[in-house]
């Protein structure tokens, strides 16, 4: 579900998330509303994967929409690494 390289942006209520798939999917960006990975918290239980190729365009949506994610996770080969958003 969560490839290599992807990030995931973690909400902190179903609410928000929902706001945040909607807004980026509007804009036509390029998202999947997925369930949180296990080994990632989340209050809401859902998550949005990305690629890196829209991870700017995500990010800047959403600050721009004061919908900034709680955390946001890169995916490596060995799990999970938290990043900054602008990491």
């Amino acid at each position: 579900m969560v490839s290599t390289g992807d990030y995931v942006a973690i909400f902190q209520s179903i609410h928000r998330v929902m706001k945040a798939e909607k807004l980026l999917k509007r804009a036509k960006i390029e998202i999947l509303l997925i369930p949180a990975p296990r080994q990632l918290t989340s209050d809401c239980g859902l998550a949005i994967r990305y690629a890196e190729t829209v991870r700017r365009e995500v990010l800047d949506l959403l600050l721009a929409e004061d919908l900034a994610p709680v955390e946001i996770y890169k995916k490596r080969a060995d799990g999970f690494e938290r990043i900054t958003p602008e990491g």
